[in-house]
């Protein structure tokens, strides 16, 4: 039986190479014929190679800019002029910058800088004392409600120097406690210049809370004290407990002109960015 079936493709093989001998040579039908393949390629090729239809925007080569150049790239004389005007501001604001480094905060303490964040930090006799602040939106409006420009007269004339007041926040650790007494202060916008009033404070505390130092994010489910209904005397024991540890009024004015000469930096840096920016190609 197995050799009966082997001889059956054989002997098929034989007839059929019979029959091509005997009949004349024809095309096979075409339902033999194999299916023409679908096309791979997108319409939009397609129609490019036709040249029926211009190709999308998308897949168009992109010329050369308006200015020019020939960068292929969105580069337009609004983009020239954006540059220029932005080398002269970088020019004039380096020309007025007071700091070309940071300058140092008196009474030992340690800074840190991470872009816009800064924190100082001092130890003190099993304490230790951190001020976090942040320079974004800490510069006040250059005019009050009273204080408007009067017509005719000159911007320039009237146009105070800038000078950054951040709020910043005062953590005091004890060493081996669980817990950190954080004070939150700002500098209110009255007494801001003020200087004739040596008894007056420049800064003020807004809120006064305790955060575990075990948690990396402070908590807003702990209790809060705000300070504006808080007893004057409670209030003045605070501000003599960060004054003992070195946050005093002295602090507040270097601080001031540290938060400005950073801000100025970071200003700088942007406006640098900004120009490389619009000027790439």
């Amino acid at each position: 039986m197995l050799q009966l079936l082997r001889c059956v493709p054989r002997a098929l093989g034989t007839a059929v190479a019979g029959l091509c001998v005997a009949a004349p040579s024809q095309p096979l039908p075409r339902l033999l014929q194999p299916a023409s393949r679908l096309c791979a390629r997108p319409f939009g090729l397609l129609s490019v190679r036709a040249g029926s239809v211009q190709p999308p925007s998308l897949l168009r080569p992109r010329g050369p800019c308006a200015c020019g150049c020939g960068c292929g790239g969105l580069h337009t004389e609004g983009d020239k002029a954006f540059v220029e005007f932005l080398s002269d501001e970088i020019k004039e604001e380096k020309k007025i910058q007071k700091h070309k480094s940071l300058p140092k905060m008196s009474g030992g303490w340690e800074l840190e800088v991470n872009g816009t964040e800064a924190k100082l930090v001092r130890k003190v006799a099993g304490e230790k004392i951190t001020v976090t602040f942040n320079i974004n939106n800490s510069i006040p409006p250059p005019y009050g409600e009273e204080e408007q420009p009067s017509e005719g007269q000159k911007v320039e004339e009237q146009e105070p120097e800038l000078t950054s007041t951040p709020n910043f926040v005062v953590e005091v650790t004890k060493d081996g406690s669980k817990k950190a007494l954080v004070l939150d202060c700002h500098y209110p916008e009255d007494e801001i210049g003020q200087e004739d009033e040596a008894q007056s404070d420049i800064f003020s505390i807004k809120e006064v809370s305790f955060q575990s130092t075990d948690d990396s994010d402070w908590k807003d489910t702990n209790y809060t004290l705000n300070t504006d209904s808080l007893d004057w005397g409670l209030y003045d024991h605070l501000m003599d407990f960060l004054a003992d540890r070195g946050v005093d009024n002295t602090f507040a004015d270097e601080l001031v002109e540290l938060s400005t000469a950073l801000e100025h930096q970071e200003y700088i840096t942007f406006l640098e960015d900004l120009k490389g920016f619009v000027k790439s190609q």
